[in-house]
């Protein structure tokens, strides 16, 4: 009887993931799945560590990560049969935290009520398609500096993070003190990473949070925890905080927040989705495109409403994804079988207070590296597009302001090309984009100088 059910389940599989088809298997998806997830669960102590800084509940926030990625995982290999993962994104919440609540002063719950609009928008885009028309008329240099400038970013809330540089009157930023003691400690995680990853060990980010755990426990310079499993945290502080709080958008100044977060949103998960395919041939037809395109952008967008009602940032489809595939995933098995596992996870919240932001320092900074490396595709050698990017790419660290970096791309793009004769290359959604930014550093820059004067 137990030989028949395992085949009648393993018939139920196949005919919902293809996996002959695929050439594949269940255990091959599992491990993929497993490799995956230990790959990316640094999301779940990074994520609540930098939404922490703007004032949010971090045991709160360490279960709305989870359950974000659990729904995201879940319908991207429900609805696309991709093996690919999806999670809160590192880009957006540094954005949320550092740029709209620090930097502006808007109270997180106000934020966060920026974040459920633009979820709405965002899934009513993807159902009506705009999504790609929008997305295919940014031309692909902007997409790569927007990614490489995200990860300077990081790489630089990470350094600060880490005490590895410092705020100086003189020169705006100095070099960190190595005679703090925690300073070494991200110094030892970053070099024990960096070498996982030049040797390509399998969930080396993941591994070298453990590592700088563990040294920072043995030290003592990380207080060790009173237990490591426990109930699941408490949601209640987050949970629906955005909703309750739609009526707080009302100023200028909030919708223009509102629009930079459906903007950085509209290119992480295509971008991703797009280079991941290039590794596996299933997720591509004979002409090179994405047959269920717009079933994984439908994934990533109602996993984008459900992370503002459970209260974190918008989720994105993750690189390491290419982890899971390099050992044989192929299907939307793997996908799914991360959000069980991310399920599981909620239960060992109280690894949280060991997780300081010297561990995650090095994990920031890493992410950082790789996203830069979206740079190399840059077509620096023409002058009306190097410029554009560039100022994209240096814009956000030097601002520490996401937002300010992809406007100063998008404005000064069409201006050069336009110099250059280049006005054939330029899609007319560029020029609406255009006046959309100027708009935007208008009510974000001016109007709240303008008030207060």
């Amino acid at each position: 009887m137990n030989s028949l059910d395992n085949r009648g389940n393993l018939s139920l599989l196949e005919r919902l993931f293809h996996l002959e088809e695929a050439k594949t298997s269940v255990r091959r998806e599992i491990l993929a799945g497993l490799t995956t997830f230990v790959s990316m669960a640094y999301i779940l102590f990074v994520n609540p560590q930098v939404l922490g800084d703007s004032g949010m509940n971090k045991g709160s926030l360490f279960t709305a990560t989870a359950l974000t990625a659990v729904v995201g995982s879940v319908l991207m290999g429900v609805l696309a049969n991709y093996p690919i993962a999806i999670a809160p994104g590192l880009g957006d919440n540094a954005f949320f935290s550092y740029s709209v609540v620090i930097a502006m002063g808007i109270p997180w719950q106000t934020a966060m009520a920026g974040v459920f609009v633009a979820s709405l928008i965002f899934l009513v885009l993807s159902f009506m398609k705009i999504r790609e028309v929008v997305i295919n008329a940014i031309p692909k240099d902007l997409k790569l500096a927007v990614a490489s400038g995200l990860g300077i970013f990081i790489a630089f809330v990470g350094l600060q993070g880490g005490g590895l540089i410092t705020a100086s009157k003189s020169s705006l930023v100095a070099i960190g003190s190595f005679a703090v003691p925690t300073t070494w400690l991200t110094i030892a995680g970053l070099l024990i990473t960096a070498i996982l990853m030049a040797r390509k060990v399998p969930g080396s980010i993941f591994i070298g949070m453990v590592f700088t755990t563990v040294l920072g426990l043995a030290t003592k310079l990380i207080p060790a925890p009173a237990h490591i499993v426990s109930g699941i945290p408490s949601l209640k502080p987050t949970f629906g905080v955005g909703v309750a709080h739609i009526g707080d958008i009302r100023e200028p100044q909030l919708w223009a927040v509102v629009i930079i977060f459906l903007l950085v949103a509209f290119f992480d998960t295509a971008g991703t989705l797009i280079g991941l395919a290039e590794q596996v041939d299933v997720m591509q037809d004979e002409n090179g495109k994405m047959p269920r395109i717009g079933h994984a952008l439908m994934a990533d967008s109602i996993s984008m409403v459900a992370g503002s009602v459970f209260g974190t940032t918008p989720p994105t489809a993750y690189v390491e994804s290419s982890a899971g595939i390099a050992v044989g995933g192929r299907t939307g098995l793997t996908s799914i079988t991360v959000g069980v596992l991310f399920a599981l996870s909620m239960f060992f919240s109280p690894l949280l207070s060991v997780v300081t932001g010297n561990v995650t320092a090095p994990v920031l900074i890493i992410v950082g590296t790789l996203m830069a490396q979206s740079m190399k595709g840059i077509q620096w050698d023409r002058f009306e597009i190097a410029l554009p990017a560039f100022l994209t790419i240096v814009g956000m660290p030097l601002t520490y302001n996401i937002s300010y970096g992809i406007a100063f791309g998008f404005l000064i793009y069409p201006i050069t090309m336009l110099a250059a004769g280049k006005r054939k290359e330029i899609n007319p959604i560029m020029y609406g984009l255009f006046v959309v930014f100027v708009i935007l550093l208008y009510i974000i820059n001016i109007l709240p100088k303008a008030s207060l004067a």
